[in-house]
């Protein structure tokens, strides 16, 4: 039979289409939470993505797989939602939402460290090679002026953007360490059960905090509908492909989506919020791609691991 069985290429389509789902987070973001703040609006949609996946889980009578097993998704929806939700909400207060969503695609290193010494999680070097690939694509999106709002070395130079920039990058360290956590201690829960459950305890550790960040006005219909979509589709429908992948390609390799996340990031604001496209955001897109496609396995897939 065929290396490329059936199993990758159902992991492949489903890493794009997290990746594009996840991609339009950042455009939401970017509309919703300067009105809410990012405390209340990290708080609706968490809660939004709550009652979906509950509601789902109702519908399909797994309600009992969470019995038990509270207090471990309690960590889980610390780690994947409460912290970096509110973290990157925090960031792209100041920064672009291209640069947070390049900030973001650091989180396949953090996992894959996390990984190997945590999990001795074994890394081919057709593997390794593919992280190192996407960071390069990585790179060349950022080298853009037009994903930072000033130049490269004012970027490091402005102490009005540090604080954001180290924000995100613990944000991806919360999610790599999340996913292997979830990797060694919840594989055998439902996916829709650790989606559910990991909002759930999210919602219950920011509720009273976003108490004291009620905005003074009410926030646009443009706000609102961004919160609605961003905890529907992006929280609830994204956690499940998410969790999926954990327990089908382990945390390094479903992680890897976030080198994706950027493209489509793009992608999505120039078709909707008139951002421009270059050729230098084309190409950094398609060397993410071979990255992903290497950290991922789906090409490279007879190298010997390292140990």
């Amino acid at each position: 039979m065929n290396t490329f069985n059936l199993k990758n290429y159902k992991a492949t389509i489903e890493l794009l289409l997290l990746a594009s789902i996840w991609g339009a987070s950042f455009m939401f973001m970017r509309i919703g939470a300067p009105e809410f703040g990012p405390i209340l609006f990290t708080t609706l949609r968490a809660s939004i993505g709550a009652i979906f996946l509950f509601s789902c889980l109702v519908l399909f009578k797994q309600t009992k797989a969470l019995n038990g097993r509270w207090r471990r998704i309690f960590v889980v929806g610390a780690l994947n939602t409460a912290i970096p939700f509110a973290l990157f909400g925090y960031a792209t207060l100041t920064l672009t939402a291209g640069t947070t969503s390049v900030l973001n695609a650091t989180t396949p290193m953090f996992g894959a460290i996390v990984a190997y010494f945590w999990l001795k999680d074994k890394l081919t070097p057709s593997a390794t090679l593919g992280l190192f690939i996407g960071f390069l694509g990585v790179y060349l999106l950022v080298s853009e002026n037009g994903h930072f709002d000033s130049n490269n070395s004012a970027f490091f130079n402005d102490k009005d953007v540090v604080l954001p920039t180290l924000a995100a990058m613990l944000a991806a360290l919360c999610y790599g360490i999340s996913a292997n956590y979830t990797k060694k201690y919840l594989t055998d829960i439902k996916p829709l059960a650790l989606a559910a459950g990991s909002q759930i305890t999210a919602s219950a550790i920011l509720l009273p905090m976003s108490l004291f960040f009620i905005p003074e006005t009410l926030p646009s219909a443009k706000a609102i509908g961004s919160v609605i979509l961003i905890g529907v589709i992006c929280t609830g429908v994204a956690y499940i492909i998410f969790f999926r992948l954990i327990a089908e390609l382990g945390p390094a390799k479903a992680i890897s989506v976030t080198y994706l996340i950027p493209v489509f990031g793009i992608l999505w604001g120039t078709l909707f919020l008139d951002e421009t496209i270059s050729l230098m955001m084309l190409c950094g897109g398609a060397v993410i791609l071979l990255g992903v496609a290497l950290a991922t396995g789906v090409l490279g897939r007879k190298s010997t691991p390292l140990k």
